[in-house]
């Protein structure tokens, strides 16, 4: 698969960032997810193409800067925030990346999206099934569930997560327990320490 440099994904986010600060966010954001994937990969010895896996961790939310509360307030929207996996796709469709890249930004969201989760809590979203299907698409869909870039950036512990994604519906908790058992569970204090952001437990 055709793969973006690390400098044409800079530029990616430079191009449609609303502003400097959005940019920084996001990007900042998108390199924090691969530095827990590369970890994880290193620490569960997971079989995946670990170039494909940074691409979609460096991309994964591209599609924030389509938000139109970005596009306004210079500011990541929150009201269709749940549109910016999609959005992200259809970026990345329209720039002549290939549909395996695409599928990172729209299968990342939660531990997946399915068309009876769209249908039952009236997303905004076009019926379908929003799913990770390969280990690489698990693996960043995963990572990204560690950090988190409101109030500044912080990360969540695996455990504290589990307790969250309960509110998304039936077996979301099973489905990030399997995600666990298949990859394990990154160092979050030692990212932390890393980073500066604080853990949410």
């Amino acid at each position: 698969m055709r793969l973006p440099t690390p400098d044409q994904i800079d530029d990616l986010h430079k191009r449609y960032a609303a502003t400097p600060d959005a940019y920084a966010t996001v990007r900042r954001h998108c390199g924090i997810v691969w530095r827990i994937a590369e970890g994880l990969i290193a620490a569960s010895g997971a079989d995946v193409d670990a170039d494909l896996v940074r691409a979609g961790c460096l991309l994964h939310d591209i599609g924030v800067h389509r938000l139109d509360e970005d596009a306004e307030q210079g500011e990541l929207g929150q009201g269709h925030y749940i549109r910016h996996g999609l959005l992200g796709h259809r970026l990345l469709a329209a720039e002549g990346w290939p549909e395996g890249l695409c599928r990172f930004c729209s299968c990342h969201t939660g531990v997946g999206l399915t068309r009876a989760d769209i249908e039952t809590q009236h997303l905004p979203l076009p019926p379908g099934d929003y799913v990770a299907r390969t280990d690489e698409e698990r693996l960043v869909m995963y990572a990204d569930k560690f950090h988190s870039k409101s109030r500044g950036g912080r990360f969540h512990t695996a455990d504290g997560y589990a307790r969250l994604v309960t509110r998304f519906g039936p077996g979301k908790d099973e489905d990030f327990a399997s995600l666990r058992a298949q990859f394990g569970e990154p160092d979050v204090a030692a990212l932390s320490a890393e980073f500066g952001d604080p853990v949410r437990d």
